[in-house]
């Protein structure tokens, strides 16, 4: 359900009007109070089933070596934000984001404790990407007429309603061409569509090597892996995102590389992959480029106040959220308003001091780089690995950290690519 009504970031939170009747609910994103109350509820439905069936808690799968210390990561990280919040300048920037830190580290050990030993997954599996499906069915819907429709239907509001969304951000996308589906804006798409992309490709692969399938030809997983391929790719290419095009480039890279193919044809293939990727996206966005690349420069004006408040706060920074707080007062006369630094990395640096950026970069890194070496025994846990990349290069130039429908599901793919690399090295 984040995937579809989750999509705002959390420092937006007051801005986000609950729906008031079923149809708004159906339509309308929810506020991620929603959101805790269905991790409230699944932790305690987790209880209780295991209350029920006379089981203890399962048993953390063991990770040799000192990747295990890698597993306390999160807990310090959620820690290290707590301190951090306590002495926040705008305190309930500060709260709203502690929380939303708090159920990213839950997903976790949640994945890792539970998930990872769960067992049978299928229906987890199929109800992810089912989510994600509907995502994606709902992004080439706006770009075949439902933007349009939006805009028209937008219109037909009445004015008070109308005034409840009405900002310079919400106007500029609703001038857009480029979907964002159930997100905030096109980036966040893209998000989704890197993180999930992948898992949804190698499922549709194993679903046509089925024996009911595979009997129809060699062709058949090849098809069935096509269709979200296919419409996976349309939507990010519709989505307008630019970092979004340059990370598949190199997601797409690394799959041929980790490929089980013959060393020179990993070079070929890699070869062709970034010189046809890399000339339509300069084609495309030749007029970006002419036009001075002005999200880019944007984006230094965030990364440099980002920068200066970690420097000003190297201990604690300036509160969970807070990047709003400082830039408002840093930031170039000229340079347009923003509420989050686009750079996961460097927002914790500077919303929770150089320990805190450390710790989330520590977790991020060390956990791609120990899961990239055991993600070959599961089927999925390749796929699963390869979004996790794509979600964490997106951090450096986006916040996806900052939205639940993306942090949720990505701690907690993370918990359960935990818990497969203990049971490989095991095995």
């Amino acid at each position: 359900m984040a995937l579809q009504k989750l999509g705002n970031p959390v420092i937006l939170e007051s801005k986000v009007v609950a729906p008031q009747n079923l149809l708004e609910v159906q339509i309308l994103g929810w506020p991620v109070a929603w959101g805790y109350l269905m991790l409230g509820l699944l932790g305690a439905g987790t209880l209780l089933v295991f209350l029920v069936a006379g089981r203890s808690f399962p048993t953390a799968p063991s990770v040799a070596g000192a990747a295990r210390y890698w597993l306390w990561l999160p807990l310090a990280w959620g820690l290290w934000q707590g301190l951090s919040a306590m002495q926040a300048e705008n305190a309930l920037l500060a709260r709203t984001a502690l929380w939303h830190f708090s159920a990213c580290v839950a997903a976790f050990y949640f994945g890792w404790r539970v998930l990872g030993r769960a067992g049978e997954l299928r229906w987890f599996w199929v109800l992810l990407l089912v989510s994600f499906g509907v995502a994606l069915l709902a992004g080439l819907d706006q770009h075949f007429g439902g933007l349009e429709e939006t805009r028209r239907r937008f219109l037909e509001l009445p004015p008070e309603t109308r005034a409840q969304f009405d900002s310079p951000e919400f106007r500029a996308r609703m001038a857009s061409n480029r979907i964002f589906s159930t997100f905030v804006y096109p980036n966040v798409f893209a998000g989704a569509i890197l993180l999930l992309l992948p898992l949804a490709v190698k499922a549709f692969w194993e679903l046509g090597r089925h024996p009911r399938l595979s009997g129809t030809g060699r062709l058949a997983p090849w098809t069935m892996a096509g269709l979200p391929a296919l419409a996976g790719g349309a939507c990010l290419y519709w989505s307008g995102s630019k970092a979004g095009w340059l990370i598949a480039l190199v997601m797409l890279s690394v799959a041929f590389w980790r490929a089980p193919i013959r060393h020179t044809y990993k070079w070929l293939a890699v070869a062709l992959v970034a010189v046809a990727g890399l000339t339509g996206f300069f084609l495309k966005n030749a007029g970006y480029f002419q036009r001075g690349a002005t999200s880019a420069t944007a984006r230094m004006d965030y990364w440099r106040a980002a920068a200066t408040v970690a420097r000003e706060h190297p201990l604690l920074g300036g509160g969970p959220g807070n990047f709003f707080v400082f830039y408002r007062r840093l930031k170039p006369p000229e340079a347009e308003m923003a509420r989050m630094a686009h750079n996961d990395y460097l927002q914790q640096a500077c919303d929770s001091g150089l320990p805190g950026g450390l710790l989330y970069a520590a977790f991020i890194g060390g956990s791609l780089v120990f899961l990239g070496r055991s993600a070959t025994r599961h089927p999925l846990a390749g796929a699963v690995w390869l979004g996790l990349l794509g979600w964490s290069l997106q951090g450096f130039v986006e916040f996806g950290l900052y939205i639940p429908a993306l942090a949720w599901p990505a701690f907690l793919l993370f918990g359960w690519s935990w818990a497969k690399a203990g049971e490989s090295q095991a095995g």
